[in-house]
């Protein structure tokens, strides 16, 4: 039988030093301090102070904005699966956990007022101060930012729609279009490390927020400016090919007229149509099936489809260039005789 040797928790000083000297009190008693000199160090004039519900600051003054979100995590943590010291089972999220990634499209840490942190649908906590308990039946997933649990960029940008939605700040012109479609946009361009466009989906449907026309609206055009820029990348690499230019957006019909598809790209005379983030275009299931439905028409009716995602082209863009070249040569199989309209 092998036996676990407790580990000696570190002094009350290197805790302090790493938790920005925000401590709770479990933290305290496991290194000896007694309620008693707790209670008295946080009288009026002492040299500590009581942040929130068993968290402590050993400090005098206003705590800086980190502290704050130090006592949040803290706060939330407390009671958690972890043990002296860790923050497991609890992560902050939502705007809070943008201004830690350094979003220009948020407010800047010192103005951030109320901390979403998320923790496990069984933990009994209750709001605190300017924390906000937000509970999941999810496995939490953490990055660390300046030692703290952060939420991964798709479900704090989530969560911050979210808490704004719920707070009425749309309604309200606090928060615009202007402003959604730019954090969607710093989101997917790398913002705290960044995220896809398919996790970022994902977090907002998983929120029930595509339902609502304002973020769907700033969905659809940041999907659609993506699609665009490349159709021109696209377009561009085909010429430096040495391949003829493509058709953008035709309709394909057959000679009798029936509806095929609308593929984004489209070579008539290989028969290869090129489609392009083909699952994000579509943020409900009727659009998806539609756009697939034109998808299988084209392979069955034996134009050669070749699919692209706007991420590939732009971490791999010789590779692409290589498959449409191929494909372009290769062209379709036993391609039955459509007409090419513009729309």
């Amino acid at each position: 039988m092998s036996y676990r040797i407790p580990q000696q928790p570190v002094s009350l000083e290197e805790l302090a030093r790493r938790q920005q000297n925000v401590v709770t009190a479990s933290q305290l008693r496991a290194r000896g301090v007694p309620a008693r000199m707790v209670s008295e160090h946080c009288r009026s004039g002492g040299p500590w102070q009581r942040l929130l519900p068993r968290v402590y600051l050993l400090q005098e003054g206003a705590p800086t904005p980190e502290q704050r979100m130090w006592a949040a995590l803290l706060y939330a943590a407390q009671n958690g699966p972890a043990g002296d010291g860790a923050r497991e089972g609890a992560v902050i999220t939502g705007a809070a956990a943008l201004a830690l990634y350094g979003f220009v499209s948020v407010p800047r840490l010192p103005a951030v007022l109320g901390v979403e942190v998320l923790v496990p649908r069984q933990r009994r906590l209750r709001d605190a101060g300017q924390v906000r308990i937000r509970r999941t039946g999810r496995e939490l997933e953490a990055r660390s930012v300046h030692g703290l649990a952060v939420a991964p960029v798709a479900l704090a940008v989530a969560d911050a729609i979210r808490e704004w939605n719920e707070r009425g700040a749309f309604e309200s012109g606090r928060i615009g279009p202007g402003l959604l479609r730019a954090l969607l946009r710093e989101a997917l361009a790398g913002g705290g490390g960044g995220c896809t466009a398919e996790q970022l989906l994902a977090e907002l449907a998983e929120a029930q927020l595509l339902a609502d026309p304002r973020v769907r609206a700033a969905v659809d055009e940041l999907l659609a400016a993506r699609r665009e820029a490349a159709f021109g990348e696209l377009v561009g690499l085909a010429v430096e090919l040495d391949l003829p230019v493509p058709l953008c957006g035709p309709e394909l019909r057959m000679r009798g007229g029936t509806y095929v598809a609308v593929p984004d790209l489209y070579w008539p005379e290989a028969a290869v149509a090129v489609e392009v983030d083909s699952e994000l275009r579509c943020v409900s299931e009727g659009e998806a099936a539609w756009v697939r439905g034109g998808q299988h028409r084209m392979e069955y009716l034996g134009v050669r489809v070749v699919y692209v995602s706007s991420a590939r082209l732009a971490a791999e863009r010789e590779a692409v260039g290589g498959e449409l070249a191929e494909a372009y040569g290769i062209g379709g199989e036993d391609v039955v005789e459509m007409v090419v309209t513009d729309r």
